[in-house]
Formats: C-alpha cells, structure tokens, sequence
C-alpha cells in the first residue's frame, strides 16, 4: 500500500507540472460542481475588507494560518469579523484540508500528499487542520477551519483536482475512479463549498472584491 500511494502521489504531481511527462488519468465522469451554486455562494462575502488565499498546497497548514492571521490583525487594528472576509481556496495538493479525517485513514492520504502527523512524525491518518490538537500548528492560538468558519471565514475546495487525484489512487489501488471520486465529495468537510477548479474560484473571488495573497509553498 505505501508504494501504491507514494507512486501515486508522483503520477499526480508529475501529470499537475508537467504534462508532457506524464499523461492525465481518465476523470470521473461525474461533475458535482454547479457553477450556479458557486457563484451564488461567493455572494456571502461580506464586510470592507475582503481578500482571497491561494491554497495550492499544504505548506504546513499555512494556508489556515494565514487566513486566521488576517482575522486576528485586523481585530488588533480595530475591525470586527462582521467587517471582513478571508476566502480560503484550496487547490492541488491543499485539498486534503477539505476532507473528514475518516478519508485520510481510508485512502492514506497522509502518505499521498506527504503530510507528517507531528505527534508521531508518520503519515497522518487525520485532517490536522480543521480541528486541529495542541501541537499540530506551529504557535498555539492558532484557530483551525472549523472555528474560522464559525468567524465568517469561507473554505473552497477544486473539484477538478479532487478528481485528478482520486482517479489517480483509485488507478493506483483498482478501484473505481468514479466510485472514488464520490467518496472523496462526499467527505467533504461541512460548508467547504465544491467549486469547479481552484482558479475559477481565484477568479470569481477576485470579482467579489477580494484582494490576492499566495498561500502555497
């Protein structure tokens, strides 16, 4: 299993960078992500001060940080929550922060994406970051996706990667790539809003008045 997900994990970042290298597996046939449904959830942002995070990869769970770092300076300068909005889009190899731990565990997503749990410096087999233990960020403090959610904070995650990678571990293991693809969706993280790709949702943030910080590595 550890060699499936490791070579499953470099097919995948192979077929993102450089095509020409490496052939894209054959997508699931399913498309979960409405267009409507996602313009009109870009409609909730709210507030004076708005910006968008480019959650392209994990990078640590700094994509999360930095959406928390934006809430907790802005309140030391004076702006309550109910006057910004941090969008959190996560995309490519951030997109694990979007799923429930039990998928981590099912699928070894630790192992795919090359997340260590630091409390056993081993592949995690749950999501760190969404309601994260002492010890899993950097500094405590730090809020994790749940309770940024429960801030006004807004979680996106790209429908097109979910299905580059889930088809690629269900080629890896022999399972279905739409069977996959479904429970990945499916494991979702409660109000992660499904998008058709993280560059639209970059786009379509960006037209709501949001400002642009890369978050990635």
């Amino acid at each position: 299993m550890s060699a499936l997900v490791l070579g499953t994990a470099a097919t995948t970042l192979a077929a993102f960078t450089n095509p020409l290298q490496a052939a894209l597996p054959v997508l699931p046939d399913n498309d979960l992500a409405s267009q409507g449904d996602s313009d009109k959830w870009f409609t909730k942002i709210k507030g004076a001060h708005r910006i968008a995070y480019d959650g392209s990869t994990h990078h640590d769970g700094f994509p999360v940080i930095w959406t928390w770092a934006f809430y907790m300076t802005n309140n030391e300068t004076g702006t309550v929550d109910e006057d910004m909005t941090a969008v959190c889009v996560l995309r490519h190899s951030g997109i694990p922060f979007a799923f429930k731990s039990s998928l981590w565990e099912k699928y070894n997503l630790g192992e795919v994406f090359e997340i260590n749990d630091k409390s056993t410096a081993k592949p995690s087999k749950r999501n760190l970051y969404y309601e994260p233990k002492t010890g899993d960020f950097p500094l405590p403090g730090i809020d994790g996706i749940k309770k940024m959610q429960e801030r006004g904070a807004m979680f996106c995650v790209c429908n097109l990667a979910i299905k580059v990678y889930s088809s690629v571990v269900a080629a890896q293991m022999g399972l279905d790539a739409n069977t996959v693809y479904q429970d990945w969706v499916d494991a979702i993280h409660p109000d992660i809003q499904l998008v058709p790709s993280g560059v639209w949702a970059l786009g379509r943030a960006q037209e709501n008045g949001c400002g642009y910080i890369f978050a990635g590595g």
